[in-house]
């Protein structure tokens, strides 16, 4: 029986995941904000098989609450097999370029906060020698774009810091995923005109737990944005600044 924990539970791609994950009747543990919101994902997570769905609340933001946050899901769970950090939000660049207090918060949300949490998570499975750890990043943070360069530069610094994770978890038996998604069909992007290029939470979750399942290193979602953002990357400068992407 798989032991899975999921932090950022209410988000939509995490919501999927753990709908997949219970229904190979896995034990869960899930933390978010909104608590009302925990209890009815584990309500359904109970009727789709899992055998027991313990939650509890935490603002990621709030470091200090990191550890005691970690403690409680390893005492619910005894051990954890596969730990999802999925939390996150779509800053408003225009805002985050208006205000340093907003730049800092968006990028601590989206980047420092999940650097923090994966210390002590890393450190943890160091010790049990075994497991995955899978981290929601973007397609976005593989280039810095002016329409969204807050998000994207938060989520660079959390692939980059999982780059260097992966190497080091290696050589103690536990793996670490990159997830990459692109568009991504959500309550988080309901303004957004929607294209052939979004993708549905179900088909990211199915892909991240693929991913997870073959230990891969880096998951791009759906697989297509491999091509797209390899593309975008070798863009040369002069003409990319020119561009409105």
């Amino acid at each position: 029986m798989q032991r899975v924990l999921i932090i950022g539970a209410t988000s939509a791609i995490a919501e999927a995941t753990a709908r997949m994950y219970a229904e190979r009747g896995a034990r869960l543990h899930l933390v978010a904000r909104n608590r009302a919101k925990l209890d009815s994902i584990a309500d359904d997570l109970l009727v789709r098989g899992a055998p027991e769905v313990t939650r509890a609340e935490l603002e990621v933001n709030n470091v200090a609450a990191h550890g005691a946050a970690l403690d409680a899901a390893w005492t619910s769970l005894g051990e954890v097999d596969i730990v999802l950090i999925a939390h996150g939000t779509l800053p408003d660049q225009k805002a985050c370029e208006a205000s340093v207090g907003t730049a800092l918060t968006e990028f601590a949300t989206n980047g420092t906060s999940t650097i923090a949490l994966l210390t002590l998570i890393a450190n943890r499975m160091q010790t049990a020698g075994r497991g995955s750890i899978a981290v929601i990043s973007s397609v976005a943070g593989d280039r810095g774009r002016a329409s969204n360069y807050l998000y994207g530069s938060a989520k660079a610094a959390v692939s980059t810091f999982l780059s260097g994770l992966r190497q080091r978890m290696a050589k103690h038996g536990v793996a670490v995923i990159t997830i990459k998604p692109g568009f991504v069909d959500t309550p988080m992007t309901r303004d957004f005109k929607k294209g052939a290029l979004w993708a549905k939470p179900d088909d990211v979750a199915a892909g991240i737990v693929n991913a997870v399942d073959k230990g891969r290193a880096v998951a791009y979602l759906p697989w297509f944005w491999f091509g797209i953002m390899t593309i975008i990357r070798c863009i040369p400068e002069f003409l990319f600044k020119r561009l409105s992407l």
